[in-house]
């Protein structure tokens, strides 16, 4: 799989031959990508890994359950209709080439 981050000032990340399974905050963090900071380590319990679906990969990707957007609540400065916790998008294969951005994290 292809997976795409694009991070705070536009750089794009690319990552290829992702394995399924994994969660996208996962991914995040191995590659080191600026932003994922995943401090609870993907338990949900903050919101360190704040992404903004592309809005082609939203209805794949789908929304976020009521945990995760009592979440997103705490950065809600930057909370979208497309945010979401990349801890919490577990990457199949019909999210073969997503697309994120990394959204700013506030702390």
């Amino acid at each position: 799989m292809t997976v795409t981050f694009v991070e705070e000032g536009g750089a794009e990340r690319k990552f290829e031959g992702v394995e399924p399974s994994q969660s996208l905050m996962e991914v995040g963090r191995t590659h080191g990508v600026s932003g994922i900071l995943a401090d609870c380590g993907g338990a949900c319990a903050c919101a360190t890994c704040h992404v903004y679906v592309d809005d082609a990969w939203m209805e794949k990707v789908g929304g976020a359950d009521a945990i995760e957007a009592e979440m997103l609540d705490l950065v809600s400065e930057f909370q979208k209709p497309n945010s979401r916790l990349s801890c919490q998008i577990r990457l199949r294969e019909e999210l073969d080439g997503l697309r994120v951005e990394v959204a700013p994290n506030g702390y």
